[in-house]
């Protein structure tokens, strides 16, 4: 009887643990409103990786591994960093009780300007094969902050994003969404991004 007790404390206690390890790594959200149709229309369910632009001060970390160098304001992203048209997840700047989701256009440091509802990065047009719903509007250059993006949604015309409150920081990223999982018609990968 002791050994089988053992085995349920011990069974009970990995799944708490796997339990608290999926939370820190993956999160579920519901999406409200039109702003990134047709990528997403209300009431998808999708899956954030929380752990995907995970930064590590390298300098740091180095102090406690033998072997490993590293310069003073070195970063290490173990799993890779964010691009331009990853689909995010972020507490909204004017509200972080708010969550938002929209889409990586500008980079820190990117020079971003629209004509005529075509984007320019850099001076350079991107290409936008997601979007079905644009506006012909004209807004002046924005150079994005050093610990910020530049995100609109898909559907510009429903989109309240950073062509009306600006960047989003860093910090304020929750993670990059992997799966639309529900309803199960609808299921799919991310797979588009701008160029």
């Amino acid at each position: 009887m002791r050994s089988f007790t053992r085995e349920v404390i011990q069974i009970s206690a990995l799944a708490a643990f796997l339990v608290l390890l999926m939370g820190s790594v993956v999160q579920n959200y519901r999406v409200e409103g039109p702003s990134m149709e047709p990528l997403f229309i209300e009431g998808d369910r999708v899956v954030v990786s929380k752990i995907g632009f995970t930064e590590i001060d390298a300098a740091n970390a180095a102090r406690y591994l033998p072997t490993v160098d590293a310069e003073p304001d070195e970063r290490w992203h173990p799993f890779g960093q964010a691009q331009r048209g990853d689909v995010i997840v972020f507490k909204w700047p004017r509200d972080q009780r708010q969550n938002f989701v929209k889409r990586i256009i500008g980079m820190p440091g990117d020079s971003v300007r629209i004509e005529r509802g075509q984007v320019f990065v850099n001076d350079e047009s991107i290409d936008e094969p997601y979007l079905e719903f644009t506006l012909r509007q004209t807004l002046a250059e924005h150079v994005v902050g050093p610990n910020a993006y530049y995100v609109l949604g898909d559907n510009r015309p429903r989109s309240d994003d950073s062509r009306h409150w600006g960047d989003v920081p860093k910090e304020n990223v929750i993670g990059k969404v992997q799966v639309t999982y529900w309803p199960g018609d609808r299921f799919s990968l991310l797979k588009f991004a701008a160029r």
